[in-house]
């Protein structure tokens, strides 16, 4: 497969707790259904390029970027609310504000699980057009594919039918690894660059049920 370009590149800077990971999941596969290539810092493994030094250069090579803001807050008493998501927005931010003619084009979407609850924590972004997505996967999808839609140029396929394919993969790549010898728990702690290679594959057999 070939190197994912600047202009069909998406940096999906979001949360990777496990409670996240059906949004985020979904997240990817509608990008990919709609023809982009989605760059996440875990699509790398290599332990010799830091974290950081990898996620500038995602950004500083994808035209698109969507940032979940949705950890912006505390769960429980003595936890800290997570600062790499409003940071790597920052950096993003930074990128097309300073950076070359092309990234000076870049577009992006925040997201957030609730409506207005970044203000408290982030008050620079008020005035920013910030989607709310409830903590579903459904609602992610569809507000994913209105953007790149709106600002990118993809299809203008219904989020229904998207939602309807993302569940014919999800069945496919399921009994695929079960005959490859997976367990439930291999599935559940499967690296997401096989995932990312899993759902272009599905695509490009014809999206088979």
């Amino acid at each position: 497969m070939s190197a994912p370009t600047f202009e069909r590149s998406v940096f999906i800077n979001c949360p990777f707790d496990r409670d996240y990971a059906p949004l985020l999941q979904a997240i990817l596969f509608c990008a990919v259904y709609l023809g982009f290539s989605p760059r996440i810092a875990t699509e790398r493994a290599d332990s010799g390029e830091t974290r950081l030094a990898k996620i500038c250069d995602l950004i500083e090579n994808s035209r698109y970027s969507i940032h979940d803001l949705s950890r912006c807050q505390a769960v429980a008493a003595g936890e800290f609310y997570r600062l790499n998501m409003p940071f790597e927005l920052g950096v993003d931010y930074a990128c097309r504000l300073y950076g070359s003619v092309a990234q000076k084009d870049k577009k992006i979407l925040i997201l957030e699980e609730r409506p207005y609850r970044y203000q408290a924590a982030l008050s620079d972004l008020a005035g920013c057009d910030i989607q709310a997505h409830a903590g579903n996967y459904e609602d992610a999808v569809r507000k994913v594919r209105n953007w790149l839609v709106s600002e990118a140029g993809a299809p203008s396929e219904g989020a229904g039918r998207i939602i309807r394919h993302y569940q014919d993969f999800q069945v496919w790549h399921y009994g695929r690894q079960l005959r490859a010898g997976f367990s439930d728990d291999d599935i559940q702690d499967y690296p997401t660059g096989e995932l990312l290679g899993a759902m272009n594959e599905w695509v490009a057999l014809g999206r088979p049920i």
